[in-house]
């Protein structure tokens, strides 16, 4: 487990409060405390790797300018290898320029990591779940759910990868309405298979795949269900249509690489009597009221902008009282932190989880909700258009079979999750370097084609050879990039933002490309070689590593 920026920073930060102790310890200062130092990466390479303005934090504090606080430091600081050169900037900031030493074991820390690269304990296996996708099972996923699919997934496995203890799971809405309007859209669809003249309801679902529903029940049933469509009594082609969704459903999330812990059906709520359970159970705790007949859950006081109806005048309970129920077993099951991936239509929604969450006696800030904007497809340039209810829609399926599961799932992840998202069919499916996936794999494709080299195979990397003999820019922003790999996961998990890795995919595959075009491998005196292969090695195992997070393939020729 290596974070090795953290450690070059802590590093850096107890150097300095050593020697503001030392100036202490001298008479030179005068401090109640040291405060947290902050070491942050300059905007300009000319000033430095890292630098810190804890002089001019402290100028107030010591009654002292700031620039003579930082000369007090840096003429206290200790002599290590670590520093290749400190400077007084400015008004007090202290700019710390690291030796090379640092870059030549962080490439050594990744060959003896190998695929544990990467892994950190920042997570301290805290238990959180991601919710995502949880479709309705009454179509195939569309082109939103993919991207959420993608986020939920990546997510994830950033979060795992640093020390989160993680469950992925798909939130089946098995129950309700919509599951009715299945059975009677599939129904009608097979009656009309029998010469029969049947008029959809306007809200039906409409798409070829109810026709082809239908279908299979007439080749596996023939006329054995038509008595059923008579006398509308449907609940048949709900569960036949329902199956034939959900297994189609499970089927793409799989061949797109997204495989879910734990499947929880809507119905399970319903009948284990939890959503009953828990409406009496906020009743008791007064957040609950009658009005009108109905009972209504007071929101309001909580954050949302009005109250919200849980159970019917009939009787019948709402989406929420099921959300409700769901989520209070969320946290029954022991998970300190919930995540819901949801689509760009629920943003409305979020608040009123928040006072959900609230009235049951959690933190608010036990949930978090991941709102993911809409995607366009593009074609030659114009929008693809797409709409569910006609049927007329591009599916996750139809998506990876023009573009390929790689391709779909970078270009999915690569924009943060809260701007709207143009995927570039045409884009998505060149081979150059215009394309940022074939980029990123093409990287991976040329450092196979180098280790395959015969030159290359007689090195013995064994042997006891030092890694200084690397200083060419090219290198050094290479061995940069590779070093930084930990600290980008754990800002990511922490951010909830997976789109910085999938960037950080691609700045590494760039700094890579200009190594290569800069810096010769074969031909080069031995021990030059021996460097630069051990480079190469190290670039691979992180392309690998970061590749394996997103979910795409790395190729060993293009």
């Amino acid at each position: 487990m290596a974070n090795l920026v953290k450690e070059v920073k802590t590093k850096l930060a107890a150097e300095i409060s050593a020697a503001l102790e030392k100036s202490q310890d001298a008479g030179d200062l005068s401090l109640a405390e040291i405060p947290e130092i902050m070491l942050e990466e300059p905007r300009e390479e000319a000033h430095g790797d890292y630098a810190t303005n804890i002089a001019m934090v402290l100028a107030g504090q010591a009654q002292r300018a700031p620039r003579e606080i930082a000369q007090l430091i840096v003429d206290n600081l200790a002599d290590l290898d670590l520093i290749a050169q400190v400077e007084v900037a400015g008004p007090g900031f202290i700019n710390f320029y690291l030796s090379d030493q640092w870059l030549y074991e962080a490439v050594e820390t990744i060959l003896e990591m190998g695929d544990d690269y990467g892994s950190s304990h920042l997570g301290q296996d805290k238990k959180v779940q991601i919710e995502f996708v949880s479709a309705n099972p009454t179509g195939p996923l569309h082109i939103g759910h993919s991207r959420g699919a993608v986020v939920g997934d990546v997510l994830a496995n950033i979060m795992s990868k640093v020390g989160f203890d993680v469950t992925k799971e798909y939130y089946i809405n098995d129950a309700g309405n919509q599951m009715e309007l299945l059975g009677q859209s599939v129904a009608l669809r097979y009656q009309e298979l029998f010469g029969a003249e049947v008029e959809l309801p306007e809200n039906s679902y409409q798409g070829e795949y109810i026709k082809e529903i239908a279908e299979k029940i007439k080749n596996e049933y023939g006329k054995e269900h038509l008595s059923k469509v008579e006398t509308e009594n449907y609940d048949f082609f709900k569960e036949f249509a329902y199956q034939r969704l959900l297994e189609n459903i499970e089927n793409d999330l799989r061949e797109f690489g997204v495989e879910f812990d734990n499947w929880f059906s809507e119905r399970t709520l319903h009948n284990q009597g939890l959503i009953k359970e828990v409406i009496e159970d906020l009743k008791e705790d007064g957040y609950l009221y009658e009005r009108e007949g109905a009972l209504w859950f007071k929101s309001s006081e909580l954050g949302d902008d009005k109250d919200r109806v849980v159970v019917k005048e009939d009787g019948s309970t709402t989406y929420l009282a099921a959300d409700i129920a769901y989520h209070q077993h969320k946290y029954q099951r022991g998970f300190t932190e919930v995540i819901n991936v949801w689509g760009a239509d629920h943003h409305g929604y979020v608040e009123r989880m928040k006072a959900v969450i609230e009235a049951l006696g959690y933190q608010r800030e036990m949930l978090e909700v991941i709102i993911v904007q809409m995607v366009t497809l593009l074609r030659e340039g114009k929008q693809v258009s797409m709409s569910k209810r006609s049927g007329d829609f591009v599916t996750l399926q139809d998506v990876v079979a023009e573009v390929g599961k790689d391709a779909a799932r970078y270009f999915y992840i690569r924009r943060s999750v809260d701007s709207h998202l143009e995927f570039d069919l045409d884009l998505a499916k060149k081979e150059s370097t215009e394309n940022p996936v074939y980029y990123i794999q093409y990287a991976h494709a040329r450092i196979c084609s180098i280790l395959a080299q015969p030159e290359i195979k007689e090195l013995d990397l064994e042997s006891d050879f030092k890694l200084n003999n690397l200083t060419d820019e090219a290198e050094l922003k290479l061995m940069q990039q590779l070093a930084r790999f930990t600290e980008e996961l754990e800002k990511s998990a922490e951010s909830r933002a997976p789109h910085h890795i999938a960037r950080y995919a691609y700045d590494l595959a760039a700094t890579f490309h200009t190594f290569y075009n800069k810096c010769i491998i074969l031909g080069e005196e031995e021990l030059l070689m021996l460097s630069r292969v051990s480079l190469v090695l190290a670039t691979k195992q992180v392309l690998c590593n970061v590749l394996s997070i997103l979910g795409v393939s790395a190729p060993e020729s293009m």
